[in-house]
């Protein structure tokens, strides 16, 4: 899990990747596979070796939300900013400090079968996402500059944080780097949520010119945000999945030197 609403691809079970090694280093044990072994193989085979240049349909629906908010308008020079050195900035320390150990891919650090990180993804989508964007096509209709110009930071920084893991995901990048990514978006967006949260409160209801039910709708939303991604950052990323990556990463490494 990538500690956002990332994919959750970057997590194989260990078996699963001794399986993966025996195929790639003894082909004729490979053969000896079942069919339903084989076919588990083939998939996920493909789902963590994409073909480069190519995106997920998750990373094809976030793009599209930031061409989207960016050609609206909506989106900032700053955010724009961010976004693009983010992108040098993984690359830079992908090869200065943090580079892959081998052709292998590197360990993972939790299983895609567990439930509840599945449904804490689901539910960090649902808040981050999906919620916000509704809003936003909400207060198109009933002429809420204010609540679209305060939602609108935190969902095009979400979408650009989704579009990136993809990328951090694929063979190119080691663990570290996976963590990088919703640890540094993560990092801006509380920000954009406490400037959302004053604006949201900030609202005059004989000003305003929406309907009452949007204007605690956009509270409660707002509210839900932030602790939600309080809670990502501070209770999950950095004190469990930060540490976990990097003893991973370092393990690995020591093993190799040997």
């Amino acid at each position: 899990m990538s500690g956002g609403v990332g994919p959750t691809s970057d997590i194989s079970l260990p078996k699963e990747q001794e399986q993966e090694f025996k195929e790639h280093h003894d082909p004729v044990s490979s053969s000896k596979l079942s069919p339903k072994s084989q076919k588990t193989s083939q998939a996920l085979h493909s789902a963590t070796n994409r073909k480069p240049g190519s995106f997920s349909f998750r990373q094809l629906n976030a793009l599209a939300v930031i061409i989207v908010l960016s050609a609206s308008g909506m989106v900032s020079p700053q955010d724009l900013a961010f976004v693009l050195f983010s992108v040098a900035y993984m690359y830079f320390i992908s090869k200065v400090a943090f580079p892959i150990q081998s052709s292998i891919k590197d360990p993972t650090v939790f299983s895609p079968q567990n439930k509840i990180l599945r449904l804490y993804v689901l539910v960090g989508a649902i808040i981050g996402l999906l919620l916000p964007i509704a809003y936003i096509f909400e207060g198109i209709f009933e002429g809420d500059k204010q609540g679209i110009s305060a939602a609108s930071p935190h969902v095009f920084l979400l979408a650009s944080q989704v579009f990136m893991e993809g990328l951090a995901f694929s063979d190119q990048f080691s663990t570290p780097i996976r963590v990088f990514v919703p640890v540094f978006y993560n990092s801006r967006r509380i920000f954009t949520i406490v400037e959302w949260l004053s604006s949201e409160f900030s609202k005059n209801y004989e000003d305003y010119g929406g309907s009452a039910k949007r204007l605690y709708l956009g509270r409660a939303l707002a509210i839900a945000n932030m602790a939600f991604w309080s809670f990502n950052l501070f209770g999950f990323l950095l004190p469990v999945y930060l540490p976990r990556a990097f003893k991973k990463y370092y393990s690995t490494h020591k093993v190799k030197e040997f």
